[in-house]
């Protein structure tokens, strides 16, 4: 399921957050924020020692983003591996009860959130049911 992002200010994100425009609209000319900008435009704050912090924060963000996604490649990776070896030894394509536990472990660790998490995981290393 999607959601719309809204802005900070309480409108829909569209083209001038970074979105593609909808199919068959007329992009309006926006122009994106770039190295250079005002902090505001990057930041959402005009206050100097705010901005360098959010900066600090986003770089570290982006790090972690960068370890998830690598670590979400590898998982993914092994789960085939593990399905491939199970059926080629004759095992069948998915044991459920695994899949249970580790829906189990995301969700005591993380809430609804992290059921949907699990899914996506399990999806991303079998393939859709």
């Amino acid at each position: 399921m999607m959601t719309d992002v809204v802005e900070q200010n309480g409108g829909p994100a569209g083209p001038e957050a970074g979105q593609a425009p909808a199919s068959g609209s007329v992009p309006e000319a926006v122009p994106a924020v770039r190295a250079g900008d005002p902090a505001e435009a990057r930041t959402g704050t005009v206050e100097p020692t705010a901005a360098a912090r959010i900066v600090q924060i986003r770089e570290r963000i982006d790090e972690i983003d960068h370890a998830l996604i690598a670590l979400w490649q590898e998982r993914a990776a092994l789960s085939q591996e593990v399905g491939a070896t199970r059926m080629a030894s004759g095992g069948t394509r998915l044991v459920l009860s695994r899949e249970r536990d580790i829906l189990e472990r995301f969700r005591l660790a993380l809430g609804a959130d992290g059921t949907q998490l699990a899914l996506l995981l399990l999806r991303a290393g079998r393939g859709p049911l």
